[in-house]
């Protein structure tokens, strides 16, 4: 995803925050239509697309699917309480987290448990054995909860931009 943070990612423009607002919505966008509606050249909008890429501002173009046409239609929020606050079994479990594909989102958070993940899975009988996978086997997990999403009300991703 991320190629490499340079540190003028935090010199944008007001030209860079409008591609930004454009592109979020709608990354196939063509550069000429960003172009006339900001008021710059499509080679100028194509330069700076590139350098929002190399600069990591932009992680990826990615389109976003439907859980329900691909039979994910199961959204879980899971809250996990690991036993013990060793930095490396911290590292152990995001890695994991990081790398099982049911696990959407993974977030370390303060608080009373330590991480907080979003779970999508076709079955219940799935997240059952997901759940043997992550946390059952995992002598480190100290408890999980579990939150079944009852509907998609907002997914997003987009970021305000002014």
């Amino acid at each position: 995803m991320a190629r490499g943070i340079n540190p003028d990612t935090t010199d944008l423009d007001r030209f860079d925050l409008a591609i930004l607002k454009i592109l979020q919505f709608d990354n196939k966008t063509p550069q000429r239509s960003i172009a006339a509606e900001i008021g710059l050249s499509a080679p100028a909008v194509q330069r700076r697309i590139k350098r929002l890429e190399e600069n990591g501002t932009i992680l990826a173009n990615v389109a976003v699917i439907d859980p329900s046409r691909v039979k994910r239609e199961i959204t879980i929020f899971v809250e996990v309480e690991m036993a013990n606050e060793q930095r490396d079994m911290h590292d152990n479990a995001k890695k994991i987290f990081s790398e099982t594909p049911e696990v959407q989102q993974c977030y370390y958070v303060t608080g009373e448990v330590d991480f907080i993940l979003l779970v999508v899975v076709r079955t219940m009988a799935d997240y059952e054995a997901l759940t043997k996978r992550l946390f059952f086997t995992n002598n480190n997990v100290k408890r999980f909860r579990s939150f079944v999403a009852m509907n998609r009300v907002k997914v997003s991703l987009s970021l305000p931009i002014a």
